[in-house]
């Protein structure tokens, strides 16, 4: 039969004639699971569940909620660890935990914060600017699903080396993307990361964060329950874009030479999205919403499996009911369909009137598309035909679980043996002054304003800090000034020398960046950015990576509330020291401040104010900064962690706010104290005179902990921290340090047009300033 003679639907669709009756009459018939990125034994399961070979949509179903994207099934067994890890106290805040849309924490007042970081990396590399915009609209949806007003965004991009021919057409669209959508949708972006390194030329990592405000009797789950209620879907039209996107495309790897997997990336829309947030803030408020799903990665398969499978209820849906873009697309594309900006809710049949009507308010289209049932079951009609018919446990609960082999990697060894502390270092004052110059102006220390002016950092009039400031602040009351700060740390370097050690370190810095801004750090998000699950080394590196993390939430008393996985970054041979990303566990943190009027800026804005140095420096070259751009070397052991150490720390910064101590505090990581020094006279002051230089002797740091100026400079030892003080809080400062164990210095005082640090040079801050923002603008125009 021609397409042109094939039977069509009353609504002019192409017939989907594959129902659950004939899929029981035909079990011998073949079907494509294998391109829709199922195995061959993950098909059988389906079969043996189903008690036949299933239906084409119930086919398109299970591949996409079966994905490594959708189901975790290579990491779900690990990430148990977390909860292994978790004690009563630290659930003491915690609203709603993993499992969810996204955590939710109690900041005090009655308030509660949402937040939670995910990826977009395969289809930001196949089309960037759709890819990087609809990450960050759907991680948005994921807060507005929990009841929340969105306020704030975040992103975390890591790219291929600068240079690379490829790398301008990633990097431009992402940035617009993330820029363009987040814009347009009012949300301050209020920090994150820019990272560049060979390690991610054909696997991009583009993470969004997202976090939201909320009432503590506001919240709302994905839940469907309520025999009668009605199933609802509200938002954009279904098209043919994304099909199978996120869920296949992150499911897989570009593996060169083969096959590349493209199915349509999503298209954005993000003042439909602003219309759809309003609209949702209203519904809640009018107590129309029973349960809510937002519509991301496998689209209809997913908002309906998991809402009745959460609700332990059953569901039918009539897909004819669906609201179309395209009338052409199949029962299986319309279940598999990725459009953005829609949304699932479950509405009492009294609510269904009042839920229209403020739907068509908002110029909202909204279809009610089934009901929930009792019965236990997930069935799905199209035209009158039963196309589906399955438990939804088995859908999106009860997927496969991997136990995947893992083991450390024959070149790990190596790896590790080839320390930095071994390289040659600069010794004369010439040389330090040059190396300092060359590392403040390298692709990964330079200031990354060329991305972060594209984004709005102050719209909304609630942020009280943004990057490139330690941690992003947004006020949540504007009466009683509290709110929340918000830091998200990696070291993809760290974590390939040692993957557990990296985890906690990304922890330890991100934890340390929200205290240095005086907040008292509370919860976690992660986005597990990893290799092929399918290769022994990064699994390895993955189940190190949560095992390590997991411990150190524990110590730092820090629950960890949702996050992502993102594994099948990879390319190439297996087995190959260079076959996959450097392992990143991005790791995101959250505090508190009962008056963000008391937050800490990173950089000093007078003259004559007290530098000290906080904690102890080591040692430590391998894996930093100095070690790539100096000798492009990769190799040793991260800097030690000292979890007492960082939360001592913690603690002297925290104090040294709410006692309106702490002009600036500045948390050393990357780059070392040189780095921050300079980033820190350089935060401020005027474009032609500034007055936010300083005085430094390093004389005192070279005898009390026993290193040469190249390592004092350079060197990457944690639970470190500049702090500027006025002098007359410099003896309360250092008792405050001595209560809790912290070794402080004093290192000079600020003022004057230049950095100076005795036996290196005099830098101008506006020579410093110039070298450190004209690295990106030179590569991206």
């Amino acid at each position: 039969m021609t397409a042109e003679t094939a039977p069509t639907t009353p609504h002019g669709r192409p017939a989907d004639v594959d129902t659950v009756e004939s899929a029981a009459a035909t079990p011998d018939q073949e079907q494509p699971y294998a391109a829709l990125g199922l195995k061959e034994d993950e098909y059988a399961s389906i079969r043996e569940i189903l008690g036949r070979r299933p239906t084409n949509a119930e086919l398109a179903m299970y591949s996409v909620m079966w994905s490594e994207h959708c189901s975790y099934k290579s990491s779900k067994r690990h990430l148990s660890t977390f909860g292994q890890h978790t004690t009563e106290a630290m659930r003491e805040k915690l609203l709603v935990g993993m499992g969810e849309n996204a955590g939710v924490v109690d900041i005090g007042d009655g308030w509660a914060v949402t937040f939670k970081v995910e990826s977009h990396n395969h289809p930001s590399y196949v089309e960037p600017y759709q890819g990087a915009a609809t990450g960050v609209g759907g991680i948005v949806r994921d807060i507005i699903s929990m009841g929340a007003r969105p306020v704030a965004v975040m992103d975390q991009l890591r790219f291929g080396a600068i240079d690379h021919p490829d790398t301008q057409r990633v990097v431009h669209g992402v940035v617009s993307g993330v820029g363009g959508y987040g814009n347009s949708l009012g949300l301050p972006n209020i920090g994150g990361e820019t990272v560049f390194d060979a390690a991610y030329q054909t696997n991009p990592l583009v993470n969004a964060l997202c976090l939201g405000v909320l009432r503590h009797e506001d919240i709302h789950l994905a839940s469907a329950t309520g025999p009668g209620n009605q199933v609802v879907l509200f938002g954009a039209r279904t098209g043919g874009d994304g099909i199978g996107g996120a869920s296949i495309l992150a499911s897989e790897t570009f593996d060169e030479g083969g096959p590349v997997k493209r199915p349509s990336v999503q298209v954005g829309d993000p003042f439909m999205e602003k219309v759809l947030i309003e609209c949702c803030l209203e519904l809640f408020a009018a107590g129309t919403v029973e349960g809510i799903q937002d519509l991301g990665a496998a689209g209809i398969s997913c908002a309906t499996s998991e809402l009745a499978a959460n609700g332990r209820s059953g569901m039918h849906i009539d897909l004819e009911n669906v609201l179309l873009r395209d009338p052409t697309l199949t029962a299986g594309e319309i279940l598999m369909s990725e459009s953005q900006e829609r949304m699932m809710a479950v509405v009492r049949p009294e609510k269904l009137a009042e839920f229209q009507a403020i739907a068509e308010k908002w110029d909202v289209e909204a279809a009610v598309i089934g009901e929930v049932t009792g019965d236990g079951r997930l069935t799905i009609d199209h035209d009158g035909h039963r196309i589906v018919d399955v438990d939804p446990a088995t859908v999106a609960v009860d997927g496969p679980v991997y136990d995947r082999p893992y083991a450390r990697p024959d070149w790990q060894d190596a790896l590790q043996a080839d320390t930095a502390e071994a390289l040659p270092r600069p010794q004369s004052a010439e040389e330090l002054a040059e190396t300092l110059r060359t590392l403040i102006a390298s692709p990964n220390l330079a200031s990354a304003s060329w991305v972060t002016d594209q984004y709005d950092r102050y719209v909304g009039g609630n942020t009280a800090l943004s990057m490139p400031d330690d941690a992003g602040v947004v006020r949540v009351d504007e009466t009683t000034g509290r709110g929340v700060a918000l830091a998200t740390d990696a070291n993809g370097r760290y974590t390939k020398l040692d993957p557990r050690t990296g985890a906690q370190l990304a922890l330890a810095e991100a934890y340390r960046n929200v205290a240095a801004s005086g907040a008292v750090p509370l919860a976690i998000t992660d986005c597990l950015n990893f290799g092929s699950p399918e290769d022994p080394g990064p699994m390895w590196q993955l189940v190190e990576a949560i095992g390590g993390l997991a411990e150190a939430c524990e110590t730092l008393e820090v629950p960890v509330t949702g996050g992502n996985v993102s594994l099948y970054n990879s390319t190439g041979e297996s087995g190959r020291i260079d076959s996959a990303i450097h392992p990143t566990p991005v790791v995101g943190v959250l505090g508190v401040l009962e008056d963000v009027a008391r937050r800490v800026p990173s950089g000093w804005q007078e003259e004559g104010l007290t530098v000290l140095l906080l904690g102890t420096t080591r040692e430590e070259l391998s894996g930093s900064a100095w070690a790539q751009v100096a000798h492009d070397h990769l190799g040793g052991m991260p800097p030690q962690v000292d979890l007492a150490a960082e939360r001592s720390l913690a603690q002297v910064l925290i104090a040294a706010a709410a006692e309106g101590l702490a002009a600036a505090s500045h948390d050393l990581s990357e780059g070392g104290l040189a780095q921050a020094l300079v980033e820190a006279a350089t935060r401020f002051g005027a474009e032609e005179s500034p007055r936010t230089g300083a005085r430094v002797d390093l004389a005192p740091l070279l005898e009390r902990d026993g290193v040469d100026l190249a390592t004092a400079l350079f060197s990457e030892s944690q639970a470190r921290a500049l702090v500027a003080v006025p002098a007359e809080h410099e003896e309360r400062l250092a008792a405050l340090a001595a209560e809790h164990g912290v070794p402080v210095l004093r290192l000079g005082t600020t003022g004057g047009d230049a950095l100076e640090i005795a036996g290196v040079d005099r830098f101008a801050v506006t020579t410093l300033r110039a070298l450190r923002e004209g690295t990106l603008p030179r590569h991206f125009g």
